[in-house]
C-alpha cells in the first residue's frame, strides 16, 4: 500500500490525491500538521513540506513536482481512460506544464496561500495568533476573480484548461479552487465557463475523495459537497 503524507486543505496535497484517484491506485492516508514541525516527519522531509509519498518498496517522494512528475514518468495513467498527467506531444505537454505551474506557484502565491494561511493556518498556529490580516484577504478575493476569468477564458477556447483531454493541468486548478471553495470564497456567479468546468471535474468520481473532507472548526458550504452546484 502506498502512503501519502497529506494536510486535507493543502492543495498540493489534494492534486496529488485526485491524481492517483483518476489512476485509481489505493492510498494510505496520513494526516500531517505541517505547522508543527514535528522531528519524525522532518526526518522524513526536512523541508517540511507537503506531500510525500512512500510506497512499497519504501521510495520517499517529496513535494507535489517530484511526485507527479515520477507518477507521470512511471506510467500511473496509463490504465486511466479519460486522464493523463502529460497528454499529447512536446507542444501539448509544454502547455500542461505551464499551467500547472501557473496554478501552483502564480495561483497559489496570489490566491490560495493568502486566504488558507488567514482563515485556516493562523487559527491552529500559536505563533501567528491573532485576527486575519483583512487587507491580505480583500487582495486574495480581488485577485481569485482575475483567475476566475483567465480560467473561464481557457474553458471555453478548449475542451479541458490545457488541450482536449484532462490533465494534471486540470487537477493542480481544481486542487486550489476546491480548497477556496471549501471556505465559500468562490464568486461562482462571476464566471459561468469556469463554474461548469470546475462542475465537470467535480462530478467525477475520483473528487469523491475531497468531498467527505472535514477540518475542525470549519464547515464548508452546502454547495461545496454537491457535484450540481
Amino acid at each position: 500500500m502506498i502512503d501519502l503524507i497529506h494536510y486535507p486543505l493543502d492543495p498540493f496535497c489534494r492534486s496529488i490525491r485526485l491524481a492517483l484517484a483518476e489512476c485509481e491506485i489505493d492510498v494510505e492516508l496520513q494526516e500531517e500538521r505541517p505547522w508543527e514541525w514535528r522531528a519524525d516527519f522532518l526526518r522524513l522531509n526536512p523541508a517540511g513540506s507537503l506531500p510525500v509519498y512512500r510506497d512499497e518498496s519504501d521510495l520517499v517522494l517529496c513535494g507535489v513536482y517530484a511526485i507527479s512528475e515520477f507518477l507521470a514518468e512511471s506510467g500511473a495513467d496509463k490504465q486511466s481512460r479519460s486522464f493523463q498527467f502529460l497528454p499529447g506531444g512536446e507542444e501539448e505537454r509544454a502547455e500542461v506544464r505551464r499551467l500547472i505551474d501557473w496554478f501552483h506557484n502564480k495561483f497559489n502565491s496570489e490566491v490560495t496561500s493568502y486566504l488558507l494561511e488567514e482563515k485556516v493556518m493562523r487559527r491552529f498556529d500559536e505563533k501567528k495568533a491573532g485576527a486575519p490580516d483583512m487587507e491580505l484577504m480583500r487582495a486574495a478575493r480581488a485577485n481569485l476573480r482575475h483567475h476566475l476569468s483567465y480560467i473561464g477564458h481557457l474553458a471555453d477556447a478548449r475542451n479541458w484548461l490545457a488541450g482536449e483531454v484532462l490533465s494534471f493541468a486540470d487537477i493542480a486548478a481544481a486542487a486550489h479552487i476546491s480548497c477556496i471553495d471549501f471556505l465559500g470564497d468562490v464568486p461562482w456567479e462571476e464566471n459561468e465557463s469556469a463554474k461548469n468546468w470546475y462542475a465537470r471535474i467535480k462530478s467525477r468520481p475520483s473528487f469523491r475523495v475531497l468531498l467527505d473532507d472535514r477540518v475542525p472548526g470549519f464547515a464548508p458550504p452546502e454547495a461545496y459537497a454537491d457535484p450540481d452546484f
